[in-house]
């Protein structure tokens, strides 16, 4: 930490934040905070001269739970507008939309399929290669 940090106040919890402090605090780039600002209508960060955006505390609380959305549950950007337009922005702000179970949050390590339809699919690739083969070797 710089000596100009060390000594910088704290913001009260109210104070308006710059986009460098929020992105800083989301640990995402700036530029992330510029799409999501153009995918969700419901940030709105006050905007001075210069463009330069001051982001109010509950702007803050919105991305968060936009980051935790996208990043832990493993929506799609789609999925949390989704989710904003079936259950309201307050409602899935404030935590109370119940668990994210939407086909949009399944994680990409989890396979839609079970082993038995897994072990069929390999069964017809094999008949697939095996098909293939007989027919490249025809030619």
């Amino acid at each position: 930490m710089s000596d100009t940090q060390a000594a910088r106040p704290r913001k009260s919890e109210a104070a308006y934040r710059t986009i460098s402090e929020v992105a800083a605090e989301l640990s995402v780039p700036q530029h992330v905070l510029r799409f999501w600002e153009s995918k969700f209508s419901q940030v709105r960060p006050l905007k001075r001269g210069g463009g330069r955006r001051y982001y109010r505390p509950e702007d803050v609380t919105l991305l968060k739970r936009i980051r935790s959305l996208l990043y832990d549950d493993g929506l799609t950007i789609k999925g949390v507008q989704k989710l904003f337009r079936d259950h309201g922005v307050k409602t899935v702000v404030d935590g109370e939309s119940g668990p994210v179970n939407a086909p949009e949050a399944k994680s990409k390590s989890q396979p839609d399929t079970s082993l038995p339809d897994m072990n069929a699919l390999v069964e017809d690739l094999k008949g697939l290669r095996d098909t293939l083969r007989t027919a490249l070797a025809a030619r």
